[in-house]
């Protein structure tokens, strides 16, 4: 009988034993699987800023080659360009009109030199440019003696910033357009947030005497792309009333 009892209790504390050694290498395993977790949620981490790396170094090298490359040659072409619209000015003689669109591309061209770089180096957080300063981009072209009526409807949002970039390069090229291609013309700028959708629309009434009728300006094609790359619609070409009309349909995203 005392054998029994003290086989009983040797199987008994063999149990507990058998038990805690499982429950310990239960939690031994567990340990184990989150710290093979944690590894692999940092080296995806590490691989991620890698990835953000190289592509800001890479923004930043493109970035330095344009400005080596293309800052200069405009501004050569900038001050000659208005060295002689001045002396023709001091002469009394009437400026030629190709000097003149010299001096306008070049500025023209400085400017979007310098977005294009302040994109290319700003960070992923940065929002160089959006509907934001649509003001601002008007005020520019009301400054160059182009007459801009702006109409915003529906609920304003902050936008994707994809989004929001396109639709403020959609109102740029096309005012551009108007001041370059409809001298003397007037420009309506609406904006229109629907419940799923951003309108974006310019409308001129001058008569387009330097743009095909086609649409197919590098401006043009260059808003399509955007617009394409979005999932949405363009439409732009000539009114049957005159003038010319761009109208651009994005599927709207929130911001992040």
């Amino acid at each position: 009988m005392r054998t029994d009892r003290g086989l009983r209790r040797l199987y008994g504390a063999g149990w507990l034993i058998s038990a805690g050694v499982m429950l310990v290498a239960a939690r031994m395993w567990r340990l184990h699987l989150r710290e093979v977790e944690q590894r692999a949620e940092e080296a995806e981490r590490t691989k991620d800023e890698a990835a953000r790396r190289r592509a800001v170094e890479e923004r930043l090298r493109i970035a330095r080659e344009l400005h080596d490359s293309l800052t200069h040659s405009i501004s050569v072409i900038q001050v000659h360009a208005g060295v002689e619209v001045h002396l023709a000015g001091k002469r009394g003689e009437q400026v030629p009109p190709a000097l003149l669109a010299i001096q306008e591309a070049g500025a023209d061209a400085a400017r979007e030199l310098r977005a294009t770089l302040s994109v290319l180096r700003a960070d992923e957080n940065s929002r160089p440019s959006g509907l934001g300063q649509l003001e601002n981009l008007v005020a520019r072209a009301r400054t160059a003696g182009l007459q801009v009526t702006v109409t915003v409807t529906g609920t304003r949002r902050r936008l994707a910033h994809d989004v929001d970039q396109a639709a403020y390069r959609i109102v740029q090229e096309a005012l551009t357009n108007v001041s370059r291609h409809a001298a003397g013309a007037s420009a309506t700028v609406e904006v229109c947030y629907g419940p799923d959708e951003l309108i974006i629309q310019v409308v001129d009434d001058g008569a387009v005497t330097s743009v095909p009728s086609t649409g197919q300006g590098l401006g043009l094609i260059g808003m399509r792309e955007r617009v394409t790359e979005l999932g949405g619609r363009l439409h732009a070409g000539p009114r049957q009333d005159g003038g010319f009309r761009v109208r651009a349909e994005l599927p709207i995203r929130a911001a992040a």
